[in-house]
This record gives C-alpha cells, sequence and structure tokens, in this order.
C-alpha cells in the first residue's frame, strides 16, 4: 500500500510540475503564466481542486503511445472566486501546443457538467493550438461536445472565456457561444483561418496580430468584450466581471452594503449643453447617477456610440445601455444596435436589471447601413428589450427621434418606468427637418423663407420638442431635474426589486439573427 501511495504521489508531481522549469522558462519568455499559475492567481488562496490530474490520452497512433503526460494538456477543477464557487480549465500550451484531445475534452466537459449541476460560473483560460491532429475525428467530437454543452447551458449558468494564447480554427466558436470574452494584448489571437490559409486564398499579407489579436477583436469584429494588458490584468479583470453576475439563472447578484445619503448630484445639472447639436460625455452621466467608482465598462472600443456595461446603484448590480452623444451624435446603427441587444439579452438571462439613457437623433441613414441589414440589427435591439422582465427604467437627457425613441426601452414596449430631464425632446424628428416638411407651403410662399422657418421651428419644438406631451399621455412617469435622478433611481429598482413577468409559453422565440 505504500509503495502505492508513492506511486501516486510520483505521478501528482509530475502532473503539477507538468514538464519541469524548461516548460515554465518557456511560458514566461513569451510573456505570459503557466496554466497552474493562472489558477493560482484566479482563484482564492488554497480553494482550487483539481479533477482529472492523472488522465492520459488514449491515442496509439503516429507514435503517440510513447507521448503521454498528466492532465492531458488541460487543468481542470473547481474553486472559489471571492468565496463564490466556479469551475474552471485551463489549457497548458507546453503540453502539445494546448491541443485538443478526446480526453482532453472530456475533462472540459465533466466540469462543464459539474458546473451546470451546482448552477455555478464557468471559466475557460484558453492557450491552445486547436484540434490535436494525430486524433482525427476523435478530437473534432470533443469539440463538438464542449460547443453542445456551451449552447444548452447558455442563459443558465455564466461563461467566461480568456484567449490568453492562441485560439483557432473550430476551438473559436467555444469563447464565441460563452457570454463574455476578455484577450490578453500581444499574446493571444483568434481566427477561424490563419495568416497562411488566408495568404493561399485571398492573396492577402497579415499578421496573426492584425488578423486576429485583441486590437482588431476589440474594435472591428467585437469578437471579444474586454481586452488586458497581460495574464494578471485578464485574471483581475474576470474577477471584477464576476462581481456583478449571479451564480446562475435562479439567482441575483449579491447586493453589496450600502447606507443610503440625500443622494442629489449638483454636477449632473450642467451636463447638458446649451446647443442641441452639441456633444458630451454620457459617461458623465453613468459617473454621476451610478455608486462611486463601480461603472464597469463592456466592449468599450467597439460601436462607441453606443455604450454598455456593469455599474451599481445604491449597492445593486444594474446592467446600463446609454447613446453616447459624442460618437455619431449617438445614432444607431448596425454594430451598436447588436452591441446593445447583446448584453440586454444577457442581463435579462441573468436577473440583472436594466437601466437605459436616451439620446438618440434617430437610426444612421446611408446605403452601407441599410445594405448590412440596419432593418434586422436595429430590430435586434427592438427584440431585446422588448423581451426582456428584468426590472427596465429609462432615462431620456435629451434627444428621442423617431423610431430610436421606440427602441430606446420605451413604455410601449413594456419599461417599467420612464425618466426625462426638462432637456429631453421627444418628437418624430428634429423641430429644422420637421418643420420643413409640415409648413413646407407657408415658407415657400413666405416674403423671407429663412425667418419663416426659424418661426416655424420654434413653434414645433414647443409643442413637441419637449417632455411634457409624452408626460401628458403617460408614456414619462415623470419630468425631473438631473440633481434628483440617482435619488429616484434607486427608489424605482428597490420598488421593482421583487417584480415578476411570465410571457407568454413558447419553445423559444425567433429574434431575428
Amino acid at each position: 500500500m505504500d509503495k502505492k501511495l508513492e506511486l501516486l504521489k510520483a505521478k501528482q508531481d509530475q502532473a503539477k510540475l507538468g514538464g519541469g522549469q524548461q516548460r515554465i522558462d518557456k511560458q514566461h519568455a513569451k510573456g505570459k503564466l503557466t496554466a497552474e499559475e493562472r489558477i493560482h492567481f484566479l482563484l482564492d488562496a488554497g480553494s482550487f481542486e483539481e479533477i482529472g490530474m492523472l488522465v492520459e490520452h488514449r491515442n496509439t497512433d503516429f507514435g503517440m503511445e510513447n507521448q503521454k503526460f498528466l492532465r492531458d494538456g488541460v487543468i481542470t477543477g473547481y474553486g472559489t472566486i471571492g468565496g463564490r464557487l466556479v469551475y474552471v480549465f485551463a489549457q497548458d500550451f507546453t503540453v502539445f501546443g494546448g491541443s485538443l484531445s478526446e480526453t482532453h475534452a472530456e475533462k472540459i466537459c465533466k466540469v462543464m457538467d459539474l458546473a451546470a449541476k451546482t448552477g455555478a460560473p464557468f471559466i475557460g483560460l484558453n492557450d491552445s493550438g486547436g484540434a490535436r491532429i494525430q486524433e482525427g475525428v476523435d478530437s473534432l467530437g470533443g469539440y463538438a461536445d464542449i460547443f453542445y454543452r456551451n449552447t444548452i447551458f447558455s442563459g443558465v449558468i455564466p461563461q467566461i472565456s480568456a484567449i490568453m494564447g492562441p485560439c483557432a480554427g473550430g476551438a473559436v466558436y467555444s469563447p464565441a457561444i460563452t457570454d463574455f470574452t476578455v484577450m490578453v494584448e500581444h499574446t493571444s489571437y483568434m481566427f477561424v483561418t490563419g495568416p497562411n490559409v488566408v495568404k493561399t486564398v485571398t492573396n492577402e499579407e497579415v499578421t496573426s496580430e492584425e488578423l486576429g489579436g485583441a486590437s482588431a477583436h476589440s474594435t472591428k469584429s467585437g469578437v471579444t468584450h474586454i481586452t488586458a494588458a497581460n495574464d494578471i490584468d485578464c485574471i483581475e479583470k474576470l474577477k471584477q466581471l464576476l462581481s456583478y453576475i449571479p451564480q446562475n439563472n435562479k439567482e441575483k447578484t449579491p447586493k453589496l452594503p450600502y447606507e443610503l445619503g440625500e443622494e442629489i448630484r449638483e454636477e449632473l445639472m450642467s451636463i447638458i449643453p446649451e446647443s442641441a447639436n452639441q456633444p458630451y460625455d454620457m459617461r458623465e452621466v453613468i459617473k454621476g447617477i451610478m455608486d462611486t467608482d463601480s461603472f464597469y465598462e463592456i466592449h468599450k472600443d467597439f460601436a462607441e456610440n453606443i455604450v454598455v456595461g456593469f455599474a451599481r446603484i445604491a449597492g445593486r448590480s444594474v446592467g446600463i445601455v446609454a447613446n453616447q452623444p459624442m460618437f455619431l451624435a449617438g445614432v444607431l446603427d448596425v454594430n451598436s444596435s447588436r452591441k446593445g441587444a447583446r448584453f440586454v439579452r444577457f442581463c435579462d438571462c441573468f436577473n440583472i436589471p436594466l437601466l437605459v439613457l436616451v439620446d438618440v437623433p434617430g437610426f444612421l441613414p446611408g446605403t452601407d447601413q441599410e445594405w448590412n441589414g440596419i432593418i434586422v440589427n436595429g430590430a435586434k435591439l427592438l427584440y431585446a428589450l422588448s423581451e426582456a422582465t428584468v426590472p427596465r427604467i429609462t432615462l431620456i437627457t435629451r434627444k428621442a427621434y423617431g423610431g430610436a425613441y421606440d427602441v430606446m426601452n420605451s413604455k410601449h414596449i413594456g419599461a417599467d418606468m420612464n425618466f426625462a430631464w426638462p432637456t429631453a425632446e421627444i418628437a418624430v424628428m428634429g423641430a429644422k427637418g420637421a418643420s420643413e416638411i409640415i409648413f413646407k407651403k407657408e415658407i415657400k410662399e413666405a416674403a423671407d423663407p429663412a425667418a419663416k422657418l426659424l418661426e416655424k421651428e420654434a413653434e414645433y419644438s414647443e409643442k413637441f420638442a419637449t417632455p411634457y406631451r409624452a408626460a401628458q399621455r403617460g408614456f414619462i412617469d415623470e419630468v425631473i431635474s438631473p440633481k434628483f435622478s440617482r435619488r429616484k433611481l434607486i427608489k424605482a429598482f428597490a420598488m421593482l426589486e421583487n417584480k415578476v413577468m411570465e410571457l407568454p409559453k413558447r419553445k423559444h422565440g425567433n429574434i431575428p439573427l
């Protein structure tokens, strides 16, 4: 029995070292942590329990029977972050390039199943060259087993992917299905086909970084939600993200202790410029409404005309969707609609209340937008908000024009409480454009058409470009002074905390994808 224990101990030591100091040095030379180090920094000290340490691959083709390593290139198990249970896998690039084999996939699937059974978040630390070629269809089947679980458990438990090295080919589809993807700058990349294939097929010369690096995916494609400077920064951002999210779809995010004060924010009084055409930073509004330093932005560098992210108000986690006048005047376009819709659906899945801040002049016109599907993409945001059953509150700060007014969580699509500042303009379109249409004949026949246009603009603005007509109809619950916004929102979210809403029974809706 003692010899068996000694053998087991030796195997465990071998697994922990995973090849010794050489492999550690190799990772560090690339500016990367080892798989063990990543788990060490991610989880609470002493909380990690490994599952499948002694697993080895079963392949006997191409001489693989003589190349076996414990763990088979992936560390799997569970532990805690801030005292909350999580499940994790960390691929080890120093073992067969982190390539996925049949047993490698089985280990990941095992912890995914446990995460779903126990209702806890699942985190994947990806660093892999892709499918293990020597295993053929067994490896491909392993990927499909993971994709299936990603899909079935979507909306049941939070799933987060960190890309901390290569992630190529079919491997990219697992992170794509998960809720959030974090990429490390300069050491990670994602693409379906690499630079060599791209050059062969399209004759384009492109580097891995240009094709699928963190910068490309955070600004151009929107594939990644958050970027990190290095592995440690990535891990810290994962921890921060988890703090806003509940364990599963049956729970709410734990509320932080908060002692209420007068909650008046005078700085909000001077945010809206005198000119309706002058931009301002909607993040300043968020800063004035939310708890100090609590805003955690998602997709910061993608579709910058809309801002989404998590924050806390009186200790309560909420999701924010806000038009950003600093970029494209805050219009809705293809990418911003898609970005907003995805975030709304995540919040609705996991019982996170929504605050929508509105300053939107409409949808972006042009052939590029129409040909790239602004209709169907704009409908995604409309669909997502209409379907959401969590507490939903809207605050209109300035413009709310046309169909974009409807889409941005209006009362008509089920918002619970809608507030507006006195500076709000709720109308079909801006006063100038509306006056040119409505009073076209009068302006044309006037002795001074320019003066008549200004007169009619003022007339239209007084009647329609205010929040009061909408308030008279009950579409706005209250017109409030900006400085009281935080107080009103704290009370409204507290009132809606136990909101229950059942949608008609169905298998699932058919969102316009």
